[in-house]
């Protein structure tokens, strides 16, 4: 039967939501992720942080919850607890009181050596192409950013 000629219902099929698709694969990734990061002490938010901070060291809270798509309560009380592990360290910046500063500690920087092959054993167990890989990846961004326009 063609889509054309289908009933409504038939729109209705989980295996046929591009959303779910990409969160099931999220939870995939993050199963993968967890027994990598464990001996690092972090959780994948955690590392996206450290991720974010290796990449740049000294960012607001606000351009980091712009980097990870996180609201500033949510990324708050995991700033704090990466604090208190000794991984960051928060400040107000000096310049504008109103701002809080992300720095890596020492412990933070080093952690990236730690790290490093994290992104290696991710992509071998996707089992793909770099080329698929990369183009998946510029793919789902331009949707990510197409949907954050049409959503305000």
């Amino acid at each position: 039967m063609a889509r054309a000629e289908s009933s409504d219902d038939d729109h209705l099929k989980l295996g046929d939501f591009l959303c779910f698709a990409i969160y099931a694969a999220g939870h995939a990734f993050n199963r993968l992720y967890k027994p990598l990061l464990e001996p690092l002490g972090l959780t994948y938010p955690q590392f996206l942080v450290m991720v974010a901070l290796w990449e740049e060291d000294g960012q607001t809270v606000g351009e980091l919850g712009d980097k990870l798509t996180l609201e500033s309560s949510t990324l708050t009380p995991l700033l704090k607890r990466m604090e208190s592990q000794g991984l960051v360290a928060r400040r107000r910046d000096p310049a504008d009181e109103r701002q809080v500063r992300i720095s890596l500690t020492d412990q933070g920087r080093a952690l990236k050596e730690q790290a490093r092959t994290i992104p290696a054993c991710l992509f071998e167990q996707s089992g793909m192409k770099v080329e698929d890989v990369i183009r998946l990846q510029r793919e789902i961004t331009a949707l990510r950013q197409a949907m954050s326009e049409a959503g305000g």
